[in-house]
């Protein structure tokens, strides 16, 4: 982390504050409008790019102060290179790595009021600074009987403040994503429910422990242990992993093709593991969330945002996976009504426009489960991924949808494979891609 970032003294925690900060980055941002319009008159030829810029450094600024959700929305904005603006995209992104941190004092004052004690009082060692600082909060290293630990402290108030926050966003959301307010709404109860899991991090401890035993058995896997004796609603205490980023690692070691395939495997083993049989996954594939050992071993380090996967959600998005669809109309209808990509209220153009939408983009997406290897090092392959994006959201017809589309079970399960497909395109694996056996047959 950058140790010349200023720390906070404080975060605004009433909904008064985090309100007031909205509106003065909303002002802001409307600011930033004006002043490109009126240049614009002057040069019918200026692009907006400076205005993109300007507005993703005002927005990113307000949420870093602010912490929480709507910071945490921006990081996942990020992840889906296809919907923002570049400038955006790299701004946000700075969200999976580095927000400006907590003053020590604030973080005692959570430890006083979580165990009674102050860090030095429970460990042998305690970094004054945090190591790393994100959206929900920051982790300092500790160590207690030559144990070298992780302590992640989250920020004070973004737990009660997920719901008020998620509605101050929404007018940046609009803007941004170029969404409807059906479509917004369809999806933020979804959003808030996992926001608001990820700051119980008693439930992350459970979920972690959980799921770190379930995959234990995959290769070059490496997950560390819990300390519940040392964690609470608001702290978690586990092993310290080292190693780097992926970023980091792919930048200073220049690894060989083989480890970096060895890398992506392990990836996409864990993630086939708890789709497939375990039907609750890591929702939250950001480079920040895995670190590489020394010993080439793919360390997980954060279960905040696990999807439990319904069984009935499973069985009609998957099918939909099958190299050659051989299902029956009746059959299939049945799957696009229940994953409500269409509905009664569609007429008959817009049953077939959107069918036909739908099968084209989970074929796409499914191309990695038609084969036995995949190259994700295949830069056209994304390409054609963007360009289906593009092409559909300037549709007519999609763009006049009076309807949201999609499950909103879909969400974090598409995000997941998006999450990983960039990861392993970063990764420049090809990796075996298994699958289940009824999804082969």
């Amino acid at each position: 982390m950058d140790s010349n970032m200023k720390e906070q003294e404080s975060i605004p925690t009433s909904k008064v504050q985090r309100a007031a900060k909205f509106i003065s980055t909303g002002a802001k941002v409307g600011g930033n409008y004006v002043k490109h319009y009126a240049k614009k008159v002057v040069n019918p030829s200026l692009s907006k790019e400076v205005l993109h810029d300007e507005n993703a450094r005002d927005i990113y600024n307000s949420l870093s102060q602010l912490k929480g959700s709507a910071l945490k929305v921006a990081q996942m904005m990020s992840m889906d290179k296809n919907i923002l603006p570049r400038a955006y995209q790299d701004k946000f992104t700075m969200a999976q790595y580095s927000a400006p941190p907590l003053s020590y004092p604030l973080v005692v004052k959570t430890f006083q009021k979580h165990f009674g004690k102050t860090p030095d009082g429970m460990f042998d060692s305690f970094t004054k600074s945090a190591v790393n600082a994100a959206s929900i909060g920051q982790v300092h290293q500790a160590s207690l009987s030559e144990k070298k630990l992780a302590v992640k402290i989250q920020y004070p108030g973004v737990a009660d403040s997920v719901s008020s926050d998620l509605k101050l966003v929404r007018p940046f959301a609009l803007r941004l994503l170029n969404m409807s307010e059906k479509e917004l709404d369809h999806y933020m109860e979804e959003v808030e429910e996992k926001l608001l899991e990820e700051t119980d991090y008693e439930l992350e401890v459970v979920r972690s422990k959980e799921i770190s035993a379930a995959c234990g058995h995959i290769d070059n896997l490496s997950f560390p242990t819990y300390y519940e004796e040392m964690s609470s609603s608001r702290i978690i205490t586990m092993d310290w992993i080292d190693g780097q980023h992926i970023r980091e690692w792919l930048a200073s070691k220049n690894p060989s093709q083989e480890e970096r395939n060895r890398v992506g495997q392990a990836l996409w083993d864990f993630y086939h593991h708890q789709v497939h049989e375990l039907k609750q996954v890591h929702a939250d594939p950001h480079p920040g969330n895995f670190i590489i050992q020394d010993n080439g071993k793919l360390g997980i380090i954060d279960f905040g945002c696990v999807k439990v996967i319904p069984e009935d959600f499973y069985n009609g998005y998957f099918s939909l996976i099958k190299k050659d669809l051989m299902i029956n109309e009746q059959e299939l209808n049945q799957i696009f009504y229940g994953l409500e990509f269409i509905s009664d209220r569609d007429t008959a153009d817009e049953k077939l426009y959107f069918k036909a939408v739908f099968k084209e983009m989970i074929s796409l997406l499914g191309k990695p489960f038609h084969v036995d290897s995949f190259d994700f090092s295949n830069d056209d392959y994304f390409e054609q991924i963007f360009q289906l994006g593009d092409r559909i959201s300037n549709d007519k017809m999609f763009k006049k949808s009076r309807q949201a589309r999609g499950s909103r079970h879909g969400l974090y399960v598409n995000r997941t494979y998006f999450g990983i497909y960039n990861l392993l395109n970063q990764l420049q694996a090809n990796i075996s891609t298994t699958k289940p056996e009824w999804l082969k047959a």
